[in-house]
């Protein structure tokens, strides 16, 4: 038998749930107030099991990569040293890709957490509120002139997720299902995620172009990023970055920050 919930019985039911070590908290009681062990390991078990299928649902293509039961194994240690702290599961496993680069059993796929990265990336792009992409005509308005002095406002749903590896083709090929070749995971790839209208869209950005791109977010003017880009790679290629981030809806509006 359950007492009513109070803020003490949460505090001495909740902490053994993610922990088998631990024994049944003694508020825990059957009929007649008989050991209510069994019953409080298959709550237990239930809700760790739960928190493993969030895991799986928001990570698919990790878990194609790992197979389900490296998956499901990794995933457990997580869920047990990482309690959730909100009622929503897709809240659930944003530092999974941190703890991902540091388990031991994944060490021989470096590249595993980038790719949980833009997993996450896509997942939060997903949530994020509606906005109207900044239209083409709104930057061809611009004078000349003007454009170092730009500033652009960011999409709700844009994210970059830069890697040393060949993440985002990695991501691709596993995230649909469909069978891959080979791929280099030794080339280096970042991800511009965005949401321009109800889809979800991962590219790999070109040379310079996530220096680029998260200056811009941060709010310098458009001068100051593509001297930044230009600083990353001599390949930096503006016209196309540019009509890149408009084409992928990364951006809701433009003004010209503290030059009005």
């Amino acid at each position: 038998m359950l007492h009513e919930p109070t803020p003490s019985f949460s505090a001495a039911f909740a902490p053994a749930l993610l922990d088998p070590a631990r024994t049944t908290p003694g508020i825990v009681t059957g009929p007649h107030g008989k050991a209510a062990g069994k019953r409080y390991d298959v709550y237990r078990n239930n809700v760790t099991v739960s928190l493993i299928d969030a895991l799986a649902a928001i990570y698919p293509a990790v878990q194609r990569i790992t197979g389900p039961d490296f998956f499901r194994a990794m995933a457990r240690f997580y869920v047990r040293s990482t309690p959730p702290t909100s009622p929503l599961l897709f809240e659930y496993g944003r530092g999974f890709p941190g703890f991902i680069a540091e388990y031991q059993h994944a060490q021989t796929m470096p590249w595993l957490a980038d790719v949980a990265r833009i997993e996450r990336a896509w997942l939060d792009a997903y949530h994020a509120r509606d906005a109207a992409p900044l239209a083409p005509a709104e930057l061809a308005a611009v004078e000349p002139e003007r454009l170092a002095d730009l500033v652009f406002t960011p999409h709700p749903a844009t994210q970059i997720v830069r890697s040393d590896f060949a993440a985002v083709t990695i991501f691709a090929a596993n995230r649909d299902g469909a069978p891959g070749g080979r791929i280099d995971a030794s080339a280096p790839e970042d991800a511009l995620i965005t949401r321009p209208e109800f889809d979800v869209i991962v590219r790999h950005l070109p040379p310079g172009g996530a220096v680029f791109a998260t200056c811009l977010i941060q709010g310098r003017p458009l001068g100051e990023a593509t001297t930044a880009a230009l600083e990353a790679s001599a390949e930096f290629d503006i016209p196309t970055n540019i009509a890149g981030l408009i084409e992928a809806g990364a951006f809701m509006s433009i003004d010209f920050g503290d030059a009005r």
